[in-house]
């Protein structure tokens, strides 16, 4: 029987908070009824967060896991993709590894997409910014606003954060999508999201917890302006057309489905 829920984490240089969150996503997701499944993407790290990750799995309890690796970082958004692509359910999430949302947000996404409601949801820090616990730095916080306005005028996308990293896909739909996207990096976010907006699917944006962890490896400068460039990259390669015939299967997808009456199904 395939998995009714497949969680993947991306991880580069993880091993100091792998330890510590791995058990946590398992102790979640075994005190759950439904069959799932916890895939790590290791994204060439330099240093142990293969042999940490490893150590977590191995008491999975009743959760299937496994471990992705390969050599060279790629960027967190090809460990994304290639979790998602990898997982067994129709139902994946993706959380940041070191749960800055904690997994028992989990159901805010996940459930809407079961009962047939929406296709992707995600994450949000800004809808209600009393759910927030730790506030990143001031400068940091603001350079996040700002690219998310920069973000709303260039796609015309009506969400105010799109990169929080806690994100859910129906798989059966988001798919074309997630194999047509090739940002590797931070601004892989947007991307998705953008695409699926094009392609009609229903998206939500959801307020969930969050606290900003002090050992984040974002730079606000360097990290800030290589977001800008891939946001004017995604938008020159949609007018190009570069993702139509993915954003037309997702959509004709999406349309089967909805005809059939099969949104529902997890």
């Amino acid at each position: 029987m395939p998995a009714k829920l497949s969680i993947v984490v991306p991880a580069y240089n993880e091993a100091a908070r792998l330890g510590v969150t791995l058990p946590k996503i398992l102790a979640y997701l075994n005190a759950g009824a439904a069959k799932s499944e916890l895939i790590v993407v290791d994204d060439g790290s330099e240093d142990d967060t293969a042999a940490v990750a490893e150590k977590a799995l191995a008491q999975s309890g009743v959760v299937e896991t496994r471990l992705l690796r390969y050599e060279k970082n790629r960027g967190k958004g090809y460990a994304v993709r290639l979790g998602l692509m990898a997982a067994s359910a129709n139902i994946v999430l993706f959380s940041d590894a070191d749960l800055s949302t904690p997994i028992t947000e989990a159901p805010k996404l996940i459930d809407p997409i079961r009962r047939g409601e929406y296709d992707l949801t995600f994450g949000s820090r800004a809808l209600d910014r009393r759910l927030i616990g730790v506030h990143q730095p001031w400068r940091r916080e603001q350079s996040g606003r700002v690219f998310n306005l920069i973000v709303r005028v260039a796609t015309g996308l009506p969400f105010w954060d799109t990169q929080c990293g806690f994100k859910a896909f129906r798989m059966s739909v988001c798919r074309p999508l997630i194999e047509a996207a090739h940002i590797d990096r931070f601004g892989f976010d947007v991307e998705l999201i953008y695409l699926a907006h094009l392609a009609r699917l229903r998206l939500s944006e959801i307020p969930v917890r969050w606290d900003h962890d002090p050992a984040s490896k974002v730079s606000v400068m360097r990290d800030s302006v290589r977001m800008f460039d891939e946001v004017r990259r995604i938008r020159g390669e949609v007018a190009r057309g570069v993702y139509s015939e993915a954003i037309s299967a997702a959509r004709t997808a999406a349309m089967v489905e909805a005809k059939h009456g099969s949104r529902s199904l997890a």
